[in-house]
């Protein structure tokens, strides 16, 4: 495995990163042992870094999987906006991982420079927390262009976490090309940057060796969170980040298995998931949640949002 100093955090990480929404109860909802399983393979691959969000229900996996794991690297995410808001998630964070520390941790899904000052009082205790040694890091994860380029114009944020990949999937505000710039802009502010979506939320999984190749041609990105779920991703992947050819054997179980939104027949059509979703990939008809798969970049936040359960990514 390679790895990378993830800007000036002082923190090492593996260039695969391992996204765990995609074992959690939003998409495959694997039982906890297989989940936390799958986790402790990645870790004896050589990763040492994950990726979560307290929206994705995900740290028993990852509790489970770190018994004896003691030098990894989590980042996480919320979306409090208030002081005690962003204080009562971080402490749920290190509770429900039995952790003293969490390395980063992100205000979740920031657009621009006005939404980040929206969470100012969030930022200022994650700062706060930073200094008395509850994270190490801290960050905004962003689907927008507007996102990363104001994040790296302030001094208190150290981490970025931006969607990039080469189709340009999921970027809000601009263009592939837009991004590109903003990402090398905040790499040059000294930001430690890790991407997310590299395979377009799976759309890009029939085309996953350019799609690999893109963003590990990237110099700026220290590492990229990957969601795996399954034995022959994290072996793919794996070895892509390491350098190495992976066993071609490997590709049909990876090419075979693009992902979709499903939405259950009992979906009564109450449009929390399409207020939620920032891709306008979801509208209401004839009561009852229809989606645009073009648009769709299979975030799961949509999920998060339904009342009833009845939306997942498989």
């Amino acid at each position: 495995m390679q790895y990378r100093n993830l800007g000036g955090t002082g923190l090492t990480v593996s260039r695969l990163c391992f996204g765990a929404l995609t074992i959690g109860p939003l998409q495959r909802n694997l039982p906890l042992d297989e989940g936390a399983g799958l986790i402790r393979l990645a870790l004896d691959m050589g990763i040492n870094f994950i990726d979560t969000a307290e929206t994705y229900h995900c740290y028993p996996y990852i509790r489970e999987a770190l018994s004896g794991y003691p030098d990894v690297n989590i980042a996480s995410k919320s979306y409090a906006h208030t002081r005690a808001g962003m204080e009562r998630s971080l402490h749920n964070a290190l509770k429900s991982l039995e952790r003293d520390t969490i390395e980063i941790f992100l205000l979740h899904e920031q657009e621009s420079y006005y939404t980040i000052k929206g969470h100012q009082e969030a930022l200022d205790y994650l700062v706060s927390a930073r200094a008395r040694g509850l994270v190490r890091a801290v960050g905004i994860s962003t689907h927008c262009v507007a996102g990363v380029r104001a994040a790296a114009a302030i001094p208190e944020i150290e981490v970025i976490h931006p969607i990039i990949n080469l189709a340009g999937i999921g970027i809000q505000d601009g263009s592939l090309g837009e991004m590109l710039e903003a990402i090398s802009f905040a790499a040059a502010m000294g930001k430690g940057i890790y991407g997310m979506k590299c395979l377009g939320g799976g759309h890009l999984i029939p085309d996953v060796d350019r799609a690999m190749e893109f963003v590990l041609s990237m110099p700026e990105l220290a590492a990229v969170a990957v969601g795996m779920q399954s034995k022959e991703e994290i072996l793919y992947n794996a070895a892509r980040f390491s350098g190495q050819t992976p066993d071609p054997a490997l590709l049909p179980g990876l090419t075979g298995r693009a992902r979709r939104i499903h939405i259950e027949e009992w979906c009564r059509g109450c449009g929390q998931c399409a207020k939620r979703c920032t891709a306008g990939a979801l509208r209401i008809e004839n009561n009852r949640a229809v989606v645009n798969e073009t648009l769709c970049r299979l975030c799961s936040y949509c999920a998060a949002a339904c009342p009833d359960f009845c939306i997942k990514i498989i």
